[in-house]
């Protein structure tokens, strides 16, 4: 799970649009983009929409995800798929070390 955001353009205003972002890795090892989503902000009630969107349209388990520590996903994860196991990128993890250290 991840987000990218965009600036853009509504009137004469600009605006941060942040679409998120679900890809999976399925067994054979292929990833596989299972859905993208529009929203002004994350919580728990955005990723509950989420989750049982991708539950409705198949998705079985999700045995672990990588986030960058998501506003509510946590939690709400285990609410929808009690077996799934959460952990901060790894990305995101080098980033807080190195902004803690200096």
């Amino acid at each position: 799970m991840d987000d990218i955001v965009f600036k853009v353009r509504e009137g004469s205003k600009v605006t941060n649009k942040t679409i998120y972002l679900a890809v999976g890795l399925i067994r054979d090892g292929k990833k596989e983009v299972l859905g993208m989503w529009l929203e002004k902000n994350e919580s728990a009630s955005f990723w509950l929409g989420v989750l049982t969107d991708l539950k409705a349209r198949g998705v079985e388990d999700i045995l672990i995800t990588a986030t960058d520590n998501l506003n509510g996903f946590t939690q709400t994860i285990k609410n929808v798929f009690p077996q799934s196991q959460t952990q901060i990128c790894v990305v995101h993890q080098l980033r807080s070390n190195h902004e803690f250290r200096n």
